[in-house]
């Protein structure tokens, strides 16, 4: 038979050993990297990491910035240039919409400028002159179509609600024959002009925006919204310029876009009270 303090001793031994046991297995630092290890497959297979994956960056960007933590520049720049390509997207397809929809749903164009629309429609029609032209597929040039409708809807709501409904119809009738006739039959050189003032055309389209919403001191219908989406497709083309192109006319042009964007965005912001009691007073 065990003496007592023999049996206590091995008690003891065995509660230290249990003790030891547990610190290595369930200790703080062992949890921690357990629940580190569970997690990340979680990480793994989250909603926010297949979309950032999918549209914004590659995987290895991805367990760079967000696993290890580590801010690669060539990741950030990669995940920059597709944001700004976003945005690009985004003032292609979606600019022209909110100004339509504003029209639409006040049934009045006071305060947008008929020149400064009708150049925008000549600016998004070289594109497509330009594509037909030169034969391209038409999946390469079709949301400029959605674009080009857009803004045809715009001037011919701004002329019907001025009370010439019949000039609108001419108008536009007019322009799209020509612009088709110069895509099937004109000579490269003249194409290739046509595409090189888009640009010119654009830029001037802001300017009489702006004298116009000066001269009214109001902005009228001119939609916020669509400001804004103009003025940050015009930054994302300046970046992409000044990364890539680097040529001086194109940088410069992108530039002044992005100035006369600018301009254009703090008439809506400076003007917002005297917009407000102006259609206050329409009613």
């Amino acid at each position: 038979m065990e003496e007592p303090h023999q049996c206590l001793s091995q008690v003891r031994q065995r509660v230290c050993g249990l003790c030891c046991k547990y610190w290595g297995t369930f200790g703080p630092l062992p949890l921690f990297l357990r629940l580190s290890a569970a997690y990340r497959p979680a990480m793994a297979t989250s909603p926010l990491r297949d979309f950032l994956v999918t549209y914004l960056m590659p995987e290895k960007c991805y367990e760079e910035i967000f696993v290890h933590f580590n801010w690669h520049v060539p990741c950030l720049k990669f995940v920059l240039n597709k944001t700004v390509g976003i945005w690009i997207i985004l003032d292609t397809f979606l600019a022209q919409l909110p100004q339509l929809l504003k029209i639409l749903w006040s049934g009045s164009a006071e305060g947008l400028s008929l020149i400064s629309v009708l150049l925008q429609l000549y600016a998004f029609s070289c594109p497509v002159v330009y594509a037909i032209a030169n034969s391209f597929p038409l999946f390469a040039w079709a949301e400029r179509l959605f674009t080009l409708a857009q803004t045809a809807a715009i001037i011919f709501l701004i002329l019907h609600y001025r009370g010439d409904t019949l000039t609108g119809v001419l108008l536009l009738s007019g322009f799209s024959g020509l612009m088709f006739l110069l895509g099937s039959y004109a000579a490269a050189a003249v194409v290739s002009v046509i595409q090189s003032s888009s640009p010119a055309a654009l830029i001037a389209s802001k300017v009489f925006q702006t004298i116009t919403n000066h001269q009214n001191g109001h902005t009228g219908q001119l939609s916020t919204l669509s400001v804004l989406l103009s003025w940050a497709g015009s930054l994302g083309a300046a970046f992409i310029s000044l990364q890539e192109t680097g040529g001086f006319l194109a940088t410069l042009s992108h530039i002044l876009s992005v100035g006369l964007s600018c301009v254009l965005l703090l008439q809506v912001f400076c003007y917002s009270s005297s917009t407000a009691a102006n259609a206050k007073k329409t009613e």
